[in-house]
């Protein structure tokens, strides 16, 4: 079974109506089917490795731009440095451990 995510009840209603699968599973283990259903962020790897990378490429860009300004003689404007500073310190959420783990 595809464990895409259900975002509401007449979305789980359609799909367990339209796979067997899904509805013995619901039978048979309920809570950890829905759970699984309603957060696929846990188990997709691809959506951090997407976050992650596309957060290190706007850090990057804008230390390489602010670095660009500075060799040129110019200072860099004060959104750069925040967009910068935003991705590296989303970047330091995500990748710091969890305390509760």
């Amino acid at each position: 079974m595809k464990s895409a995510r259900v975002t509401s009840l007449d979305q789980l209603a359609r799909r367990a109506a339209e796979d067997a699968e899904l509805r013995r599973e619901l039978s048979e283990k309920p809570v950890e089917t829905l759970a699984r259903l309603a957060a696929p962020l846990r188990s997709d790897a691809w959506i951090y490795r997407i976050v992650v990378s596309a957060l290190g490429l706007v850090a990057l860009l804008a230390v390489g731009g602010a670095a660009l300004l500075a060799y040129t003689g110019k200072s860099a404007p004060e959104g750069l440095i925040a967009i910068g500073s935003a991705a590296v310190g989303a970047l330091a959420g995500l990748l710091a451990p969890s305390p509760s783990r």
